[in-house]
């Protein structure tokens, strides 16, 4: 898989081209070799380090949207065992923009679900770029209810540019869709994790984030609408996207500190994409201490918890 390099990422590229070639150069002796790699490993870390620390709102947008990141499909493989996907609404058809299945979590049963993204064009168009459609978002709610009745913790990635607005999505009900999922979800008694992992569209993230305990990736996005779209409207112009990062509040940092979500989970230098093994082990880390703190609660107190979770958000005034 080629990586895509952001324009604030040219130093880091530099750095690392020279490494490759220092790598396949034969005329110096091994002592000269290992210790010119060295100094530029050394700097290459820093370096990752220093420009993912000042990394600014809509550049974290760019991270969050970055075609190497970890998808959910590479989650369940690092993370899970006995993964065995379930298709379909039961409705109208399944939705491959959403993967839901049963897997196993340290060998306890657990039901696992997130949106999917393609890693190129075909993949894409088949995934319908992480952009679920009702279907997807029935089938979503027929999890949930399996989960509630087997009693099995229910783990969610969120990473979508948010749900489809095509003419036949709102045909089917669209609007209705997600917000049943948001019911069925309220009234779970099992415990859900969420992990917001790229982008957190709107309603199209929303419809299957509803967890008890919500984690965001260091470098994930997570807002009521794209930058884009809120340019748009408030300025009649996408080129205001980067001003419309910055009002959103949408880093994982503004979120934290408004109490939307539970935890940050720091991402390897240089971003997710640059080590899925040691990211995934992070995520998984979270999974496990939030099902644990869950399962002391009895089934009634999880629903309650969940219920004040949501109900404090948001700020009242007079």
């Amino acid at each position: 898989m080629s990586m895509t390099t952001l324009d604030f990422e040219a130093p880091i590229l530099e750095i690392e081209s020279r490494i490759d070639e220092i790598k396949n150069v034969s005329g110096l002796g091994a002592g000269e070799i290992d210790a010119e790699l060295k100094s530029l490993e050394d700097k290459l870390t820093k370096l990752k380090a220093n420009i993912y620390k000042k990394l600014t709102p809509p550049q974290k947008v760019l991270v969050a949207r970055h075609p190497n990141r970890p998808y959910t499909l590479d989650y369940i493989n690092s993370i899970f065992t006995d993964f065995v996907e379930l298709h379909g609404d039961r409705l109208y058809r399944d939705d491959p923009a959403i993967i839901c299945g049963t897997a196993k979590l340290n060998g306890d049963p657990v039901l696992v679900m997130g949106h999917q993204k393609g890693r190129n064009t075909k993949e894409n168009i088949h995934r319908n770029f992480g952009m679920a459609n009702p279907e997807g978002y029935r089938k979503a709610q027929r999890m949930f209810k399996m989960a509630e009745t087997f009693n099995r913790p229910i783990v969610t990635f969120v990473d979508t540019p948010g749900a489809y607005p095509g003419i036949g999505a709102e045909e089917r009900g669209q609007a209705e869709a997600i917000a049943k999922s948001l019911m069925v979800m309220a009234e779970l008694t099992v415990p859900m994790v969420t992990i917001i992992t790229g982008e957190g569209g709107s309603g199209g993230a929303l419809g299957i984030a509803m967890g008890n305990r919500v984690a965001m990736l260091e470098h994930s996005i997570y807002a009521v609408i794209s930058p884009e779209g809120c340019a748009s409207i408030l300025w009649k112009d996408p080129a205001y996207a980067g001003k419309a990062a910055e009002a959103l509040k949408l880093t994982a940092q503004d979120l934290k500190e408004q109490k939307i979500i539970d935890e940050i989970i720091s991402e390897p230098a240089g971003g997710a994409h640059r080590d899925y093994d040691l990211i995934s082990s992070r995520v998984k880390d979270f999974i496990l201490r939030a099902l644990s703190d869950l399962k002391k609660m009895d089934r009634e107190k999880i629903f309650e918890d969940r219920y004040q979770k949501f109900r404090a958000m948001g700020v009242f005034a007079e």
